[in-house]
Formats: structure tokens, C-alpha cells, sequence
């Protein structure tokens, strides 16, 4: 289909009919190109913007990856540190006369200890840290270094000074008695 201007160029002689339908074959490849490319823009934008998403994902992932493996570390120097403590600082059970009661965990476990060591840990003079599957006992300067870093490793520590008005309202029990002789 010919336009105005190509009938007039091709009755004055000025043309043939071969370079007007090149022309024509020239205009169609290079609109076809501009779409192509447009096209092909759309394509490459959409491409980097999925570049970009999947950049930021793996940005992301990698710093939670970081921080779960520098919490990691730390709890892992915390334990090492209270171990230490423990191992240092840890204090004979003396001989072993008398049973202590506690609990750990919902079971009741028994560590024997001479009369006078168990009145120090019943005063709060003494405390018992868990160390492994071992019981240990710290004085309470170093239950309180230990409270500091992680208290799941004290298992009985009366050094803190308990809140008597919260224990007392709660206890249905504390109208009756202790007997004298029950060991606990």
C-alpha cells in the first residue's frame, strides 16, 4: 500500500517501483526493531530487577546467618567462662555426712555434704552450680559472676535476698508449723 508522496515520486520518475518497496521493507524492519527493543528493554529491566531481589534475599539471609552464628559463639564463650568459674572457684562437699536435697529439672537429686557446708548453702554462704552432669559448690561472690552471664547453670542459690511479702501471701501453708526435725 502506497502512500500519496510515493505515487507522485513514482509518476514524476523520480523512483521505481523496486526503491519504493524498499523503502517500505526498511520502514517495517526498523519499526519492528524499535518494538524489538522495547521489548527486549522490558525483558532486561525485568531480569535486573529479579537480579536485585535475589541480590537482597541472599544479603539478608547471609547477616541472619551471621547473627545466628555469632549468638552461637557467644553462648558457647559464656559456657566456657562459666566452666571455668566452676572448675576454679569450686568448693570441697566436706565428708559427705549429711544428704542435701534439691531440685533440678522437676527431679529431686541428692548431694552428700558435711553438716556445716549444708547450713552455709541453706544461709545463702553457698551456692550449687551444675556443671556437666556434676554438682558443684561456689561461694556466692561467684553465683553472682555466674547469674551475670547465664543463671541456668545455678541450680540452688539463696544468696538473693528473697521478697517476703510475695512468698508469704502465696503460701496457704504458712499458718502451720515446721517441724523441727524435718530435714529438707
Amino acid at each position: 500500500m502506497r502512500n500519496a508522496l510515493q505515487d507522485q515520486l513514482l509518476k514524476a520518475g523520480l523512483v521505481n517501483d523496486k526503491q519504493i518497496k524498499k523503502a517500505g521493507v526498511e520502514k517495517r524492519k526498523e519499526i519492528q526493531q524499535k518494538q524489538g527493543n522495547k521489548a527486549l528493554a522490558a525483558v532486561e529491566e525485568e531480569h535486573r530487577q529479579k537480579a536485585l531481589r535475589a541480590q537482597a534475599e541472599k544479603a539478608e539471609k547471609d547477616r541472619q546467618l551471621n547473627l545466628q552464628r555469632n549468638e552461637a559463639a557467644e553462648q558457647k564463650a559464656i559456657a566456657a567462662q562459666i566452666k571455668q568459674l566452676i572448675e576454679t572457684h569450686r568448693l570441697p562437699k566436706g565428708d559427705d555426712e549429711t544428704a542435701y536435697n534439691f531440685t533440678d529439672g522437676g527431679k529431686v537429686k541428692t548431694l552428700r555434704v558435711s553438716a556445716a557446708v549444708r547450713d552455709q548453702i541453706i544461709r545463702g554462704v553457698l551456692a550449687v552450680a551444675k556443671q556437666a552432669e556434676q554438682y558443684e559448690l561456689v561461694s556466692a561472690e561467684v553465683a553472682a559472676k555466674i547469674r551475670a552471664r547465664n543463671a541456668d547453670y545455678l541450680i540452688v542459690d539463696y544468696s538473693l535476698p528473697q521478697t517476703p511479702g510475695a512468698e508469704e501471701e502465696d503460701d496457704p501453708y504458712a499458718k502451720y508449723q515446721v517441724p523441727d526435725d524435718l530435714i529438707w
